[in-house]
């Protein structure tokens, strides 16, 4: 995707916030502006949770490190 779609998105993203967000205006600008990090965090919270579940149930574990080195045979 090109950067400037990116940043269409960005914009369309801060516009329903500002629109659909029930709270007072100072604090509904502050949510539509940092609404990425939101993103950002979801994707840090699923690593850090497939990493515990990997190493406290070790069959899941060993069944991740089966299909990445599947996965890297095969198209690695």
């Amino acid at each position: 995707m090109r950067p400037v779609t990116w940043l269409w998105a960005y914009f369309l993203g801060v516009l329903v916030g500002l629109w659909r967000t029930d709270a007072p205006p100072v604090q509904r600008i502050g949510l539509a502006l940092l609404w990425p990090i939101a993103l950002l965090a979801c994707v840090v919270t699923l690593t850090m949770l497939s990493i515990s579940a990997a190493v406290l149930f070790p069959m899941i574990g060993i069944a991740a490190l089966a299909a990445g080195g599947a996965a890297w045979m095969i198209w690695g």
